[in-house]
């Protein structure tokens, strides 16, 4: 898409997406505060991880929800400004891809055996059923729109769905079997998908994605 019009900031769509954000901002805040303090408790860097990556999703939807609402307000979209929260929430992918290579590579070689923690398993497992459903909202607004800024933060939303995924998948593996090495090496592929989801964000280029055809 060469010649996208600019997104439509006065619809439904905009308004539903603003709600979206609030509910993002609200949700992941409660999450973080809960998975770092469980996951100090249990000394779990997996769950002190997705706790971290909550708190990028906080600032990310704080972007994107400070220029829907001006634009909103305004009634006309900023592409200028547009651009530059894309790239902020590029910045984001890359930072969680950066801490979840780092932290994998640690546990991996220094093999690092947290306790068992329930209140992470239940945590992970709510973010599991709640964080592709938002993901699906958002860009569904995000694309009726026709918003890049929204599609790039139903991205991250749905980074942190899989996040989700695995860090309970090791928490649960850990619980039952004992096995420390399956959450830094589905963590190697979360962070390949975070880069690369980056370079699109970056880019410009989510809103090609032809996964989605609502």
């Amino acid at each position: 898409m060469s010649a996208n019009p600019l997104p439509d900031v006065t619809g439904p769509a905009a308004r539903r997406a603003i709600r979206y954000g609030w509910f993002t901002i609200g949700y992941n805040l409660i999450e973080g505060v809960i998975a770092v303090t469980a996951g100090l408790a249990a000394s779990a860097v997996s769950l002190i991880g997705f706790g971290i990556d909550s708190g990028i999703e906080v600032a990310a939807a704080a972007v994107v929800l400070t220029r829907l609402t001006a634009e909103l307000r305004g009634g006309h979209a900023d592409e200028a400004k547009e651009r530059r929260a894309l790239k902020f929430i590029a910045f984001t992918f890359f930072a969680l891809a950066a801490y979840v290579i780092v932290e994998g590579i640690r546990d991996l070689f220094i093999g690092e055996k947290p306790e068992t923690s329930l209140v992470g398993i239940i945590l992970t497992g709510a973010s599991i059923i709640i964080m592709p459903w938002l993901a699906h909202a958002k860009r569904k607004a995000g694309l009726a729109m026709n918003s890049r800024l929204v599609i790039a933060d139903a991205a991250e939303t749905k980074l942190c769905a899989w996040l989700s995924v695995s860090t309970f998948a090791g928490l649960l593996a850990y619980a039952l079997l004992g096995w420390t090495w399956l959450d830094p090496v589905a963590g190697f592929v979360i962070a390949g998908f975070a880069i690369m989801e980056g370079k699109e964000a970056w880019e410009g280029e989510l809103v090609c994605d032809d996964d989605d055809d609502d």
